[in-house]
């Protein structure tokens, strides 16, 4: 009876209202509205996924050793093998770093002699992919030239006692060597498919004047290396990419529904001001209880790229839905998923709008308490786009359910 008698008052008020909205309206009513975003810039950005870009490369050449004074015209230098094999990634479509490792015999004539001795090098290089810079990012590009530089460690073993000067701490000349190099180069590169390249790249390596055991003329030990292989990349040589402009007509018919909802407040709020200056209400007789519509769903959930799960920014939006179920116990929802057409087949997009969808109805239920008889889970997959743009539709929308 009581709940009768409230809602009759209010209808009493309500009447009054029309009576003093055009008093309200007379007055200016000052509203700070939301700025229309015009001003992003629009450019591209580009990112690597973390599980893609990881790549492994083999392949093998010939080494060219120059060690010692030419001024004697006691050196002279000999091609021998050299094999290599390394890994590493692109964390960006500019720039990468790999760990590379190559080793082999080295042979050159010191004075009449012909000396040997092996090597194996490790390095650690940082890579910069000149084309994506200079010419913009196409991970499709067919060529490209690659600069590098590294810093490595290199070990070297067989020294024969006669062919080295460097004595140990015994007196005794040294039989192996550990240096440190640093190394620049170049690779070409050349787009055999999206998973493999051939590459063929020259490496010089800079020592100390001991690599080869032999402290004699120049100070400085020069090793280069040209070498030709493959590179697996894993998962593709590829880039994700986002431009802010996507979003600008979203985010301003937004900001415009924003500036539309507080308009009606303020004037809503002037004319609950005129009708609350007339009270005490007269006495009114009972009436039947008034039912108030619900307001229409606005929420929606957005989803990233190929998954179903639901971030921390868009939980915000379960959240809201699930207080609003909870203030209108008597309305049902529709969870609607969809997927953006451009990526995925058909039937891969029905099946991932349905996971987008259970997922929202699982968090729902099982977080915040909604009984499962009041959602109904609807998928449309990419055959429904009820965007624009494209990528808005990697989404879910609540609808009222009967």
């Amino acid at each position: 009876m009581k709940k009768n008698v409230l809602f009759t008052s209010a209808a009493c008020c309500a009447m009054l209202v029309p009576a003093f909205a055009a008093q309200a309206q007379d007055e200016t009513v000052v509203v700070e509205e939301t700025a229309i975003v015009t001003d992003v810039p629009c450019k591209t950005h580009y990112y690597v996924d973390k599980k893609n870009n990881w790549f492994i490369q083999f392949g093998a050449g010939a080494a060219v050793p120059f060690m010692e004074g030419r001024s004697k015209g006691e050196r002279k230098s000999h091609f021998s093998w050299n094999y290599n094999v390394g890994f590493g990634k692109w964390f960006s479509p500019y720039m990468g770093w790999r760990l590379s490792f190559q080793g082999g015999p080295l042979h050159y004539q010191y004075g009449d002699q012909m000396n040997k001795f092996n090597y194996v090098t490790g390095n650690l290089d940082f890579m910069w992919d000149m084309f994506n810079s200079l010419g913009g990012v196409n991970s499709k590009r067919v060529f490209s030239i690659v600069p590098f530089v590294g810093l490595g460690g290199t070990y070297a073993w067989h020294f024969r006692p006669n062919d080295a000067n460097v004595i140990d701490r015994d007196g005794k000349p040294r039989t192996c060597s550990w240096t440190l190099p640093v190394s620049g180069g170049i690779q070409l590169r050349f787009r055999l498919c999206k998973y493999v390249d051939f590459f063929a790249e020259g490496r010089a390596q800079f020592y100390g004047d001991n690599f080869n055991n032999i402290a004699y003329g120049r100070p400085i030990d020069i090793n280069v290396t040209v070498n030709g292989g493959f590179t697996v990349t894993f998962g593709g040589r590829d880039y994700q990419q986002y431009n802010p402009c996507d979003y600008l007509g979203y985010i301003n018919n937004l900001n415009s529904q924003v500036n539309d909802l507080r308009g009606a407040l303020a004037t809503t709020s002037a004319a609950l001001a005129a009708a609350e200056a007339q009270l005490p209400c007269p006495e009114v007789v009972e009436s039947e209880t008034v039912v108030v519509e619900s307001a229409p769903l606005m929420a929606t959930v957005r989803f990233s790229l190929n998954s179903s799960k639901i971030t921390d920014t868009e939980m915000v939006n379960v959240y809201n839905i699930a207080e609003w179920m909870k203030a209108n116990p008597d309305q049902n929802v529709a969870i609607v998923g969809y997927a953006d057409k451009d990526t995925g087949t058909s039937a891969y997009n029905m099946g991932l709008s349905k996971r987008r969808a259970q997922a929202v109805y699982d968090t729902l239920t099982n977080k915040y308490g909604i009984n499962p008889d009041r959602l109904a889970i609807q998928a449309e997959g990419s055959d429904v786009q009820p965007y624009d743009v494209n990528n808005w539709n990697r989404i879910v929308i609540f609808n009222v359910a009967e």
